[in-house]
């Protein structure tokens, strides 16, 4: 069975390391991002990707992007949930309302969107499965974040429903649970405190890890790899569940 797989925000980070590797298993992919630059490279360089410009808090845009899926793929057997923003570090006495909205629009709405809009075809699919990407932030308390962690709680809450609602039809749903991802963007966070503290790098990087058991930071692949295996044949029993990937992290 060739299966066939939306990622939002499937051009950077994450969502590529996962279309790159439902495509080298096979997998006809289709990736949707807000990059237009970044869309147009990735499709260019894999015959097995295709793409389209999108931003999921828009219903409408939402709407246009399952024309193009169909288009492409003529059906879905598996939604990677990816897309998702930061927003701002401040305290909740601080914290902006727009920015607050702003988290919630992308994160949770979007996903419902995009999610409302995939179903219909994954009741088609004779293996489907919905994997939302959540966060560590969706296990703990994250502060001065609070946005973003609830937004990722709020994804937890919502696959358990999934899991519930569309069980009769063999369609699983799950969460990841990512730590601090490695790459450039952990760099530069990392990079930014070093100029701060007047510390070196190698000071930081030892400090962002000390919550960890595990003392390295997440490579993409792993979490790819993960991905994978629960769409894939032998997960079919495994829905409704958290998956942390965050080397044993105790705190956000």
């Amino acid at each position: 069975m060739q299966q066939r797989v939306l990622v939002t925000a499937g051009a950077n980070g994450i969502g590529l390391a996962i279309a790159r590797c439902f495509a080298a298993d096979g997998a006809r992919v289709h990736i949707a991002d807000i990059d237009q630059n970044a869309v147009s490279a990735i499709t260019d360089a894999n015959d097995q990707i295709s793409g389209s410009v999108a931003n999921i808090s828009d219903p409408t845009a939402v709407k246009r992007l399952f024309d193009e899926v169909q288009t492409q793929l003529g059906g879905l057997d598996v939604l990677v949930n990816n897309a998702g923003v930061a927003g701002p570090t401040a305290s909740v006495e601080e914290y902006d309302p727009a920015a607050w909205l702003a988290v919630m629009n992308v994160n949770l709405n979007g996903t419902f969107y995009v999610t409302q809009q995939a179903i219909p075809l994954l009741k088609q699919s004779r293996q489907a499965s919905i994997i939302i990407m959540s966060s560590v932030a969706g296990r703990f308390g994250y502060p001065n974040r609070s946005g973003y962690s609830a937004s990722k709680w709020g994804l937890v809450g919502l696959a358990k429903t999934l899991s519930l609602e569309l069980g009769p039809w063999g369609i699983t749903c799950n969460t990841i649970h990512p730590g601090a991802v490695d790459g450039a963007r952990i760099q530069n966070v990392l990079e930014g405190r070093a100029k701060l503290s007047g510390r070196n790098l190698k000071q930081e990087t030892e400090d962002a890890l000390l919550n960890q058991a595990i003392k390295h930071f997440v490579d993409p692949a792993d979490i790819a790899e993960l991905v994978k295996f629960l769409a894939g044949k032998h997960a079919r029993s495994i829905s409704g569940q958290l998956f942390p990937i965050d080397g044993d992290s105790k705190t956000a």
